[in-house]
């Protein structure tokens, strides 16, 4: 017990210290997984909303897909993305491989599905009158589209939400694409595999608790959003 409790304070200090590894560290993993969880929104919430809204063959099949991909494991992922982005790849003379733009395709495709999937629920669960009554006071196709999404708003914050909570949690997507380079695409998950393998169980400990609270803060709000 005397090891964990050295540890815990060890930890603690470096995060009152504001150690410039831990953060930069942090700082990596806020940046790659927000601006994935914006492209992820871009394209996850439109393909929700036609999925939710539509009537068409196939859209069973879609929303069975989507609940296939929400739990595709992430190595997966990171391997799907590597074999575009590696030297053979197609993408491969981009030269995107193990940088943080890398990172941020890989969290895209992991979190895209998971908004789309809540949308899709968010806007089953809608009043069925929304479209109606906004067509009839004379709204577009579009307008009566954004409409449905404000209505809704509360449940499509939620999905994106989820989708962040999602994505700044994982580890293998990051890994693969990223490379784990220090001071460059480390994150908090990689850094805690790696530096625990390393015998700096306080670093990672206190990177841990970082991750914790980022992790709680983002439950609280996706629970507060759920309520409403």
């Amino acid at each position: 017990m005397d090891f964990i409790w050295q540890s815990l304070a060890t930890s603690l200090t470096l995060i009152a210290a504001l150690d410039v590894e831990v953060f930069r560290t942090v700082w990596t993993s806020l940046y790659t997984s927000g601006c994935a969880i914006v492209a992820a929104a871009l394209a996850g919430i439109p393909i929700g909303l036609l999925i939710g809204i539509g009537r068409f063959p196939g859209r069973r099949l879609a929303v069975t897909l989507l609940n296939t991909l929400m739990a595709l494991p992430t190595v997966v992922i990171g391997l799907v993305v590597y074999g575009f982005l590696s030297r053979q790849g197609p993408l491969g003379s981009w030269g995107l491989l193990f940088t943080p733009m890398a990172m941020i395709i890989g969290q895209t495709v992991l979190a895209t599905p998971i908004i789309a999937n809540y949308t899709v629920a968010a806007i089953a669960g809608a009043d069925s009158r929304i479209l109606p009554t906004a067509q009839t006071l004379g709204a577009g196709r579009l307008q009566g589209w954004l409409q449905l999404l404000i209505e809704t708003r509360f449940g499509v914050m939620a999905a994106v939400i989820a989708g962040f909570g999602r994505v700044i949690a994982e580890v293998g997507v990051a890994m693969m694409l990223g490379g784990n380079i220090r001071d460059y695409t480390r994150t908090m998950t990689t850094a805690i595999a790696l530096e625990t393998s390393k015998g700096e169980f306080a670093f990672g400990l206190a990177l841990g608790i970082i991750l914790m609270t980022v992790a709680l803060v983002v439950n609280l709000i996706l629970n507060l959003l759920q309520q409403r």
